[in-house]
């Protein structure tokens, strides 16, 4: 699943560290999420969500992977 968590953090003006203490996650949580190692669960993306005060689908993008057999 693609994001654009980095892009707002950076908007924002806020650090890996900053975002993970608002989050109450780890700073490797953050990092993780914003390379795509990571997807959150629902509970987090919500919090992410109000942090950033978009909606989900405006922060995280999902692809819908090709169908077998095309």
């Amino acid at each position: 699943m693609n994001n654009r968590l980095r892009e707002l953090r950076e908007q924002m003006g806020w650090s890996q560290a900053a975002l993970a203490e608002l989050l109450e996650v780890s700073r490797q949580t953050i990092n993780a999420l914003e390379t795509g190692k990571y997807d959150p669960s629902l509970p987090l993306a919500f919090k992410i969500a109000r942090a950033f005060d978009e909606p989900i689908e405006r922060i995280f993008i999902y692809d819908v992977p090709p169908s077998k057999g095309s």
